[in-house]
């Protein structure tokens, strides 16, 4: 996406999101209306050195990072605003190793999507492990999570050289570069990040003495775990001059964040995301809730002096516009991903052809590790628009075998608020009201995890006085109602079908 203004409003107070998701790195300023003002993008390098590995630069996400701050504020500054406050998103699980004397990197960072820790993961679950793992973190044993990446570090020497070995999610790794890296950077995560690593303790919020011996992770390589929305330092003058002192007020993982943007703050109000993947995300409340089969646990935020403690219910698809980006630069399909819509709508149905993206793995409420991407249903009559339609299904597909799992956990969902980039189309939204029986809401914003940053960082730092008032400025671009879903269910049913040979 272009860098773009967004409105010409002048002259008024900014929060800036800075948002470092899995294939980009983009700044938005937001108004004291949660609008967008202005936005910077710049797309991240992946490498995929062998199969189920995937690895990012995490030097290019700073220098990413800071080349969208600087050029969001240096329009701010041109335009007569003034930026009040910064809030960061990022890509959770993925994990960075480095030296905090010295700056040095070692190595790239694994990203949440590397499967390397899969072994690790088998034997702990063949050792009888994963009970006590879901009772302390409420999640799975799975290479999707932080802790195995950790591990799979340290024992391939990443940290043997360095003097102050570090082991950090996107979010400290930002945090810490900004305020200063070396000199004085603040290094510390936020609880929403850290319920994300396998060596959280959800109940007592801080790191887990039985989880790192477990996974053989020196806690003290980790940041200080600190509240979502709050103090994490200022931006230091020599990183980013144009915003040199602008405090760093709120912190969260990318599909938390996109929880709070989309103003699901009272116990049941439920989103799902589609962006690289697709996540579903159920705010339980205060107290966790107890466990579902095929779904995680994990903490929305931890609203500190502002707020209690929320926690989350998720299903998580590893792979969504990922697998819309293949089709586009593996397989040429498209040219542009706005493209796939139009090329999936040109036929009448997919012809018996069904797309299992499990390129990573199938994650909720599956599981399996093991499992690859299929295409299944191919005929000699079966074309591009066949291929490009079974994948639409399949996105939504994967949202209903989660929302399923909500249902089946006693938990019930009225309505589905739904973001980010794959949700433009409308067939989705229209199949994924008809397969989860749910009326979606597609949000005017598209970006909400961006927003969820920016309101947040607004909140702390005093914009906005209340989760009321945030509630209030929350705007709906189109509902989507369930229509008669005969054709939608036996689709879904061959679809489960195909995942048992991926």
């Amino acid at each position: 996406m272009p860098d773009q203004v967004l409105t010409s409003v002048t002259g008024v107070e900014l929060t800036i999101a800075l948002d470092a998701g899995t294939t980009g790195v983009r700044a938005l300023a937001y108004d004291a209306l949660a609008q967008p003002l202005y936005e910077a993008y710049r797309e991240l390098t992946q490498h995929f050195p062998r199969p189920g590995e995937v690895e990012h630069d995490a030097l290019e996400i700073a220098r990413l990072a800071v080349a969208v701050l600087d050029e969001v504020a240096q329009w701010s500054l041109a335009s007569g605003h003034e930026v009040t406050a910064i809030g960061i998103t990022n890509q959770r699980e993925t994990v960075v190793c480095f030296d905090r004397e010295h700056g040095r990197v070692s190595g790239r960072a694994l990203v949440w999507q590397d499967r390397r820790g899969a072994a690790l993961c088998e034997s702990l679950r063949e050792a009888g492990h994963e009970e006590r793992v879901r009772e302390v973190t409420g999640l799975v044993l799975d290479a999707y999570f932080s802790a195995s990446k950790m591990h799979w570090l340290l024992d391939h020497g990443a940290a043997d050289a360095l003097d102050a070995p570090s082991l950090a999610t996107i979010d400290a790794w930002l945090v810490w570069w900004l305020t200063g890296g070396v000199n004085g950077g603040v290094f510390a995560t936020e609880a929403s990040n850290a319920s994300r690593t396998l060596l959280f303790d959800l109940d007592a919020m801080t790191w887990s003495r039985p989880m790192r011996d477990l996974f053989g992770v020196d806690l003290s390589m980790l940041p200080e775990v600190r509240p979502s929305g709050g103090n994490f330092g200022s931006v230091s003058a020599a990183v980013v001059p144009a915003l040199a002192g602008v405090a760093i007020t709120a912190v969260l993982g990318d599909q938390q964040a996109a929880l709070f943007g989309q103003a699901c703050f009272a116990p049941g109000a439920v989103k799902a995301t589609y962006g690289t993947g697709a996540f579903v995300l159920a705010n339980t409340g205060e107290r966790r809730s107890s466990p579902v089969r095929g779904l995680l646990t994990t903490v929305a935020w931890d609203l500190g002096a502002l707020g209690p403690v929320a926690y989350a219910l998720e299903g998580s698809a590893f792979v969504a516009g990922a697998a819309v980006q293949w089709l586009r630069d593996e397989l040429g399909f498209v040219a542009h991903s706005s493209e796939l819509e139009a090329l999936a709508l040109s036929v009448p149905d997919s012809a018996g052809v069904q797309f299992v993206p499990a390129f990573t793995g199938l994650g909720s409420p599956f599981w399996d590790p093991d499992a690859r991407g299929a295409i299944v249903g191919l005929t000699r009559s079966s074309g591009r628009a066949h291929i490009a339609r079974a994948l639409v299904e399949a996105l939504a597909y994967q949202v209903r075998a989660i929302t399923d799992a909500f249902e089946e956990g006693g938990v019930t969902l009225r309505e589905l608020r739904a973001d980010g980039g794959a949700s433009m189309m409308n067939h989705l939204m229209q199949l994924q009201a008809s397969a989860s029986r749910l009326t979606v809401r597609r949000s005017a914003s598209l970006e909400a995890t961006a927003r969820g940053a920016a309101t947040l960082a607004g909140l702390a730092s005093g914009r906005w006085g209340s989760l009321e008032e945030l509630e209030s400025l929350w705007t709906l671009d189109e509902s989507f109602a369930p229509e008669d879903p005969l054709f939608v269910d036996l689709g879904y049913q061959a679809w489960l079908r195909a995942t048992t040979v991926a």
